[in-house]
Formats: C-alpha cells, structure tokens, sequence
C-alpha cells in the first residue's frame, strides 16, 4: 500500500455486483478484451491517420501554404480536437439510458467513417461537416468501448489496471502504424514530400474506421451481453430515434466548429459542471464515501485539463515545428513531419511494459494515483524544458533550425508522463464513479480531455503568432508551457494526502 493511502472507512455494505459471465482467458485476460483492442486498433488508426495533417492541410488547402494561416488552423484543430471529446459525455448517457453499449459502439464508427470520407470533398465547408460527423460518431464511440474493458472486470479485480495497460497499447498500436502509412501514402504514393496528397490521408482513415465497425460486429458476442441493449433499450424506435438525434447534432457540432475558440471553452465548462453536479447528487445519494470519491475524481480532471493543453501540441504547434524549425535532414533524407506522431506511439509500447513492471517493483513505495499523475504533469514540463533549451542554446545561425533529435526526446519524454497518467485514469474513473452513472464519468474524464484540447488549440495560435512561428515565439510560448506544468505537477504533490483520503483505499 502506498504511504499515501489510507484505510477506507466503514460504511453500509453495498449491493452485490452483478456476476460476470465465465470467458475464456487469453495471456491472463478475459478473451473480449483482444477484441475490445483490436477494434479501438483500427479506430485509432483513423484517428491518428488524418490528425498529423489536418492543421497542414488546412494551412495548403485554405490559406494557400501562407504561415499566417496556422494560427487559424491551429484553432480549428484543437476545437475539433475538444468537440471529439466532448461529444462523449452526451455518447455516455445514450450508451447508458437509451442503446446499450454495444450499439452506441456500432453507431458511432457508422457516423466516423462517413464524416472521414467527408472530409475528402475539397471545401471548407464540407471540411467541417466532415469533421462535426466524425464527432458525433466518436462521442459514441469512444467512452464507450473503455467503459465495456472495465466491464470485463469484476470489482476489486488486481487485473484491471493492467487490462486498461493492454488496451492502452492496442490504441497506440494503431496510432503508431497510421500516421507511417498515412504519410507514405500522400508524399511517396500519391504526392510528393512538397505536395502531399492529402485526400488520400482521409480515405485511408475512413477505411480504417469501417475495418472497426466491422471487428466489433464480428466479435461482439464474445462479450456474453455485456454492453447489450436489455428490455425497452433493445426496440428499434429507440435505436432509430438516437440515429436520428445525431444526425441532427451534426450541424449544432458544426456551428461550434465555426465560433471562437474562447466562447467555446466557456461552454466546455459549462458542459463538464452539469455532469459533475450529476455525479456528485448520486454519489450523496449512495453515502458519505460514494461522495468523497466523486470529489476526489473532480479534482484528478481539474488537473486533467492542464496535462492535455500542453500535451496535445503534437498535431498543431509541433507540426509547425518540426516542418519549419527543426532539422530533419538525416545523411541526405528528411525525415517527414508527420511520422513524429509515431515517436509518441512506439515510445508507449516499449515504455508501458517498463512502467507497468516499475510499479509493481517499488511496492509499497508506488505512487498513489494524484502522484502518479503528478508526475506525468512534471515529465510533460520537462518535455517543453528541452524545447526551451534547444530554441535558446541550439538554433544553427545559418538555417536558425534545431537539432532532429530535441523534437523527437520531446515526444518520448511526453511519452513516460502520459503513461503516468492516461491509461491509470481511465482506471480509476472507473473505480470512483457511480456504479449507476460509469459511462456518464466516463464521458466526464473525456470531457476534461476536451476542454485541455481547446486550450491546446488557443495556446498553439498564441506560439505561431499572426504572421506563423518563429524561434522567439516558439521560445516564449513553450518557456510559459514549462513552468505551468511544472508548478500544476507539484501543487497536486502536495494535495496528494488529501486526494487520497478522499477516495477510501482506492488504489
């Protein structure tokens, strides 16, 4: 046990869980958890496919390569980055209260593969109806099908966090090959380095998204009913009226897409209280200590939001990066800018293994779960440290660029620290949360991903700046980036005992 952890409380015994069905167990795991990972695979293969050249192809596309337009693409990227998330808490309640889990799954890559394949039509406008599909499919999909691996898993269950640990690296599996192939496609098969074929980064994604739709409706019945539609969930009339809604929300999705970034983080927050306030009325409900982890669960998002606003420059400022300041001139071939998303995605296999066994070997010296995060805040800021010192003591007089290897420690020291804290987040929403409103907390978590995700668009515009990045502006925004991090890293180092007694021997 953690030195941070105390003993939980006694308090009205709870009603028994449900009994799992009896799956067969594959390397120590239920058997639908390997379907679960190959469907979120091909899932995140869509979504990392197109994510590294969104903002550049907005930027060649619309603004006709002027560096004044990535400030303007930066925004609509982190918008839409914050809407996929967003759009989860609403995912959470139709998966709980209207379709099941399983058909908010099916759902939801319908609508993900339509809006990619959107996308390719070569307008602004059906850039963003493209985009505002995608969200509405994602939002029920993706708290989804994280819901139903901890579903997998009775309470109390030692195999959960390493289950989350598995799935974590089937989402990273497919981010990693994605955006190799993506970009092979568009600057080798079909364009050239200097002029990329975009469309075809958006076709390739499409397809992957249909590949997971198929996956899950193939292997669905391995799940044994976990996650089927039950009595009046199971009617058509329902499935048909939350197709309907959907189709409906696309262009409310596609309206925030147009508004200003500023007035759209108000209404993020403005979404996240009302779930919260939701969350925190059925655990009162339940108890005394029902609550106090509701709140200790709040406070673990609160901190959420800072780690991604900074996390999540890879697909906006550090794409500018890495095409306009960074070296990538390796003994005669340059490395292309989008393959710098897959620095991430390798780092995370090779390194989750590690950090899974690092964790298991402290004992009882592994960090509670707010230190854990606190150090993914503090890796994160060690992260923009190197960049601080690259764009300060390392910028080459002559081509004012930096070194190739700088971009690419930053993405694996990235690395260390989200596996300090994404995959141990998912866990313990579902380890806090009301046992009734899981898919709703769920949607929570994602939701403070998504306000971190406009933030991180507001914060790219400010280092590209109205006329695009230079040295002294990516200096200045990345110096800010450091020693916010640093700073959010060791306040909740310091409210660490608090946060632990508030969630009752969680672990």
């Amino acid at each position: 046990m953690s030195a941070d952890v105390v003993e939980p409380k006694v308090a009205a015994p709870p009603a028994p869980p449900p009994t799992l069905p009896e799956f067969a167990q594959v390397m120590g795991h239920p058997r639908p958890l390997w379907m679960l990972f190959m469907t979120e695979f091909w899932e995140r293969f869509a979504f990392y496919g197109m994510r590294w050249a969104l903002a550049l192809y907005i930027v060649a596309q619309f603004h006709g390569g002027d560096p004044a337009g990535e400030a303007p693409a930066s925004m609509l990227y982190g918008a839409y980055l914050a809407l996929v998330y967003a759009a989860a808490i609403f995912g959470g309640y139709v998966a709980d209260k209207l379709i099941g889990y399983q058909r908010s799954i099916l759902v939801g890559a319908a609508f993900m593969a339509a809006g990619l394949f959107l996308i390719t039509l070569p307008s602004e406008a059906m850039l963003k109806l493209g985009l505002a599909t995608v969200i509405v499919g994602n939002g029920m999909f993706k708290p989804i099908i994280s819901t139903l691996v901890g579903k997998l898993y009775a309470t109390g269950d030692g195999r959960r966090d390493s289950g989350f640990t598995i799935f974590y690296m089937g989402i990273n599996l497919g981010a990693f090959i994605a955006p190799i192939l993506t970009g092979l496609l568009a600057d080798k098969v079909f364009g050239t380095p200097e002029m990329p074929s975009y469309k075809v980064v958006f076709i390739a994604s499409g397809i992957g998204m249909v590949l997971s739709l198929v996956w899950f409706w193939f292997g669905r019945g391995q799940l044994k009913g976990i996650g089927a539609a039950t009595g009046a969930m199971a009617g058509t009339g329902r499935l048909l009226l939350v197709v309907l809604g959907a189709m409906l929300a696309v262009p409310g999705f596609y309206f925030l897409l147009t508004i200003d970034a500023g007035v759209l983080n108000w209404i993020l927050i403005a979404l996240f209280v009302a779930p919260a306030l939701m969350l925190l009325v059925e655990g009162m409900r339940e108890g005394a200590v029902q609550r106090d982890m509701v709140i200790a669960m709040l406070i673990i998002f609160g901190f959420n939001v800072l780690f991604w606003m900074f996390f999540e420059q890879a697909g906006s400022s550090f794409n500018f990066l890495a095409q306009n300041i960074v070296n990538r001139d390796l003994w005669g071939w340059e490395f292309p800018v989008g393959w710098f998303q897959s620095v991430n995605s390798i780092a995370i296999i090779t390194l989750a293994p590690i950090m899974a066994w690092i964790w298991v070997k402290m004992g009882s010296k592994n960090p509670s779960i707010p230190r854990k995060f606190g150090l993914g805040l503090i890796f994160n800021g060690l992260a923009f440290l190197l960049l601080m010192f690259a764009l300060s003591s390392l910028v080459d007089p002559q081509s004012l660029k930096i070194p190739f290897w700088t971009l690419f420690m930053v993405y694996v020291i990235q690395s260390v620290g989200e596996l300090c804290l994404s995959p141990i987040g998912l866990s313990m929403t579902t380890k806090l949360a009301p046992v009734r409103l899981t898919g709703l907390a769920m949607g929570g978590w994602f939701l403070s991903i998504a306000i971190g995700n406009n933030l991180s668009g507001i914060f790219a515009s400010s280092v590209s700046g109205e006329g695009g990045m230079t040295v002294a502006s990516a200096h200045a925004g990345y110096t800010f980036g450091f020693w916010a991090l640093l700073g959010s890293g060791v306040l909740l180092f310091l409210l660490a005992p608090l946060v632990n007694r508030l969630m009752h021997g969680v672990k």
